[in-house]
């Protein structure tokens, strides 16, 4: 098994959020960019990546997205808030 990122991407600042795991982190942000991808992130324009986790075994990646997908909003705001106060979008740190 080979690593794995947890990421949440939203469209405005306290907008919609959607929870996400994959194994390339740029490539998989650039698809919710440019709307590539169907299905609820492009239905709701969510193109901002805000959060982001790194794990060496993508399991623990995708055990992360399954307990932060049943977290109440409060908390995921507040785990976005930890990382990135601004709500920054941090697509262009991946370049």
């Amino acid at each position: 098994m080979t690593g794995g990122w947890f990421y949440l991407i939203t469209n405005r600042r306290n907008g919609i959020l959607y929870a996400g795991v994959t194994g390339n982190l740029s490539r998989r942000a650039f698809e919710h960019r440019q709307g590539l991808t169907e299905g609820f992130s492009k239905r709701y324009a969510l193109k901002m990546l805000v959060y982001c986790e790194h794990y060496d075994d993508v399991r623990l990646a995708i055990q992360r997205e399954k307990t932060v997908k049943h977290w109440p909003r409060a908390w995921k705001v507040r785990l976005i808030h930890a990382q990135n106060p601004e709500w920054n979008d941090l697509y262009d740190t991946l370049i």
